[in-house]
Order: structure tokens, then C-alpha cells, then sequence
């Protein structure tokens, strides 16, 4: 018999310029003839699910109560935000957990354990289109499928992405971090040149483990040349960039530049050669700086996960969700600092951890778990 209700984690933006992130019991609906009620077992804690909910909230300054995290957004903020105010948001973009109920047309899918990239999977139930669900291979478990999507199909999409602009080595940053991970696993079984930018020494040790070549440390003195050497031995002319703030951004473009002109040839123009970034992240909140040595032939723009997915086609969705399902545990294998329930998720001490959003500190949600 399934419940009425379900104990979510959601978020609302106030006029009195708060953000409260909250428990919440929320009406639990039949499903529908298509759809699947998932008992949520495990979601984890994206940069994206971060975005949404506490935005640019000051958690530094947050007040604490059971269930409930209340924090002040700056005047400026609250402009860009107008539209949200008052709207209470579920949280929680993807995750993974068992089918207990079903519509007459999904009855095929109770029982078997499933990942989703629904939103608002940070509920112990969860409503879902059965076409939106991914079945879990046997034995693979909901906490090592639950980032199914957001991790390996972005690291997937950079890829196809870097195909479709006719490039065939890349550069990211912040690659430390597990997507990170990821796309060194599938650069060296692809057989991608793959330049790494990461920001400690211990980071550089941790991708060399793995496999990486070039993985360079923006904070080192020798950063520019190093950047330089890399550039010029892999030809990488697109950078996926997650720091999405500052000078990196222009810095690997402009040094792309400055290897394109080695050969001294002089054009007041600059070089012809494309140059591409992709921002895709924001941990750097700080405006882009783009210098003027960049030349003339380049482009800066965002990437999005759903509307790549959506320009990329039904063939090339059809190849990465295969992939992804063969290799879950293996190449997208994810790994977590820690777990937590859905009230543990509002303690004073794991919000202050999750949301420094360092490389190393990304924690798993058990909305099941007891409370």
C-alpha cells in the first residue's frame, strides 16, 4: 500500500529575500498508465542540484532549525530571481531506487531498480515517466547507479561535442573532480588526447593514478608554459570549462592562440585557426575575462547537458545511454565523502561541507534512510 504522502526536500525563494530548503510532506499521486512510483534509495549532491537549491544564497550566514535551513540572498540577486519567488521547488535532479508501483502500461518495471533523471528526487517516492527510466543492470546496486546521468552523460557529451565541431582533443578544467574522473577513463580508452587543468599538487597525483598524461596545476608557477608544451604535443583547440569565472578561461584560449602562431608567420588578424570554449559550470561566480590576444577566430558559449542531448540526435542519446549502462560500475563509477538522510542533509555540518563545492567533497542522499 503506498503511502499518501512523501517526505521531500524542497526549496523556496521568499520576498523577504530568504531562501529556506525545507522537509516537506507532499501530496503522493497515483501513477498514471505510463508511469512508475520509485522508492527513492539514493541521489546525489551535483553542483547543478546546488544551483537551484540555495542559488546565491549566503549559507555562510544560513539559520539553522530541525528540518529547515533558512539563508539571505544579496539585493542583486533577488532581481535576477523575481520569477521564482514564492514557487516551492523540488530538488534533487537525478537518483535511483526500486519500482513499487506502476501504471497498466509499466507493470513490466515493478520490482526492478531503475535510475532517473526526473527532478525532484531528493522524496522517498517519486512519480515517473517509465520511458524516462533507466533499468539497472542485475546487480547493480541504486547508491552505483544513482549519478547515471549528469556525470557520465557529460562527459559523454563533451566528447560528442568535440566531435561534431571536427576537433579531436580536448582541454578540461576543475578535472579533478569525479566527472573529471570520468573523462580520463574514456579519453584513454577513446584514445583522446586529453589535457587536464586541476588546482593542487595533490590533484595532479590523483589523475596520474589514473592514467592521465597531461594533467597540469593552474596554481604552479610553471602553469603557462606547461600549458603551452601541452597544447602544442596534443593540438587541443576546445576547452570544457567548469570554473566558469576569471582569467583561466582566457588564459587557455589565448596561450591556444600563441601555439597556433608559433611558426611566426604575422597576420594583424591573428591566427585561423578555431578556438572553442565551452563554460559549463560556475564555481567562480566572478565575470569571464577574455583577453585581446585571442585573435579573431574564436567563440565562447554555454553547454547545457539536456539541450546538447537534444541537439546531438536519437542516434548518438541511443550510443551514450548504452554506453553507460555497460559501464556503470567501471568507468562512471562514482565516489562519495559521505551519505546522508533527508533531514541529515540540512545539518548545519554537511551544508557548510557540501557547499564549499570542492573536488573531493560530493555526498550521496538517501531519502529512504530514516530520518
Amino acid at each position: 500500500m503506498l503511502p499518501s504522502t512523501t517526505r521531500s526536500l524542497v526549496t523556496t525563494l521568499y520576498d523577504d529575500a530568504r531562501m529556506v530548503v525545507e522537509l516537506a510532506d507532499l501530496p503522493l499521486p497515483a501513477p498514471g498508465p505510463d508511469e512508475v512510483v520509485v522508492q527513492v534509495e539514493a541521489a546525489p549532491i551535483n553542483p547543478s542540484d546546488l544551483g537551484l537549491m540555495f542559488g546565491p544564497a549566503l549559507t555562510a550566514q544560513a539559520s539553522y532549525e530541525e528540518g529547515r535551513v533558512s539563508a539571505p540572498v544579496p539585493p542583486a540577486a533577488m532581481k535576477a530571481l523575481a520569477n521564482r519567488i514564492g514557487q516551492q521547488l523540488g530538488i534533487g535532479n537525478e537518483g535511483a531506487g526500486l519500482v513499487v508501483a506502476a501504471g497498466s502500461g509499466a507493470q513490466a518495471l515493478v520490482g526492478r531498480r531503475v535510475a532517473a533523471f526526473a527532478g525532484a528526487m531528493y522524496s522517498q517516492y517519486r512519480v515517473i515517466p517509465a520511458a524516462g527510466c533507466m533499468v539497472l543492470p542485475e546487480g547493480v546496486s541504486a547508491r552505483e547507479g544513482a549519478a547515471a546521468f549528469v556525470n557520465p552523460l557529460t562527459a559523454l557529451g563533451f566528447i560528442e561535442t568535440m566531435r561534431a565541431d571536427g576537433m579531436s582533443a580536448m582541454v578540461h578544467t576543475a578535472a579533478a573532480s569525479n566527472l573529471g574522473q570520468m573523462l580520463v577513463k574514456l579519453c584513454r580508452a577513446d584514445g583522446i588526447p586529453l589535457v587536464n587543468i586541476v588546482r593542487s599538487p595533490d590533484q595532479v597525483a590523483l589523475l596520474r593514478s589514473i592514467g592521465a598524461r597531461h594533467v597540469l596545476d593552474s596554481t604552479s608557477p610553471a602553469f603557462p608554459d606547461e600549458l603551452a608544451q601541452a597544447l602544442s604535443e596534443t593540438g587541443a583547440r576546445v576547452v570544457f570549462d567548469a570554473i566558469g569565472g576569471g582569467p583561466l578561461l582566457g588564459t587557455i584560449l589565448t596561450t591556444m592562440e600563441k601555439v597556433a602562431n608559433a611558426d611566426g608567420a604575422y597576420s594583424r588578424y591573428g591566427s585561423t585557426q578555431a578556438k572553442r570554449g565551452y563554460v559549463y559550470g560556475a564555481l567562480d561566480m566572478a565575470p569571464i575575462t577574455l583577453p585581446r590576444t585571442l585573435g579573431f577566430v574564436w567563440d565562447v558559449s554555454g553547454w547545457l547537458l539536456a539541450p546538447m542531448m537534444e541537439r546531438l540526435g536519437p542516434e548518438a542519446r541511443a550510443r551514450m545511454h548504452g554506453r553507460v549502462a555497460t559501464e556503470l560500475t567501471t568507468t562512471f563509477a562514482c565516489h562519495y565523502k559521505g551519505e546522508l538522510s533527508l533531514a541529515d542533509a540540512l545539518s548545519r555540518e554537511a551544508v557548510e561541507d557540501y557547499t564549499r563545492r570542492a573536488t573531493g567533497s560530493k555526498f550521496l542522499i538517501l531519502p529512504s534512510a530514516p530520518l
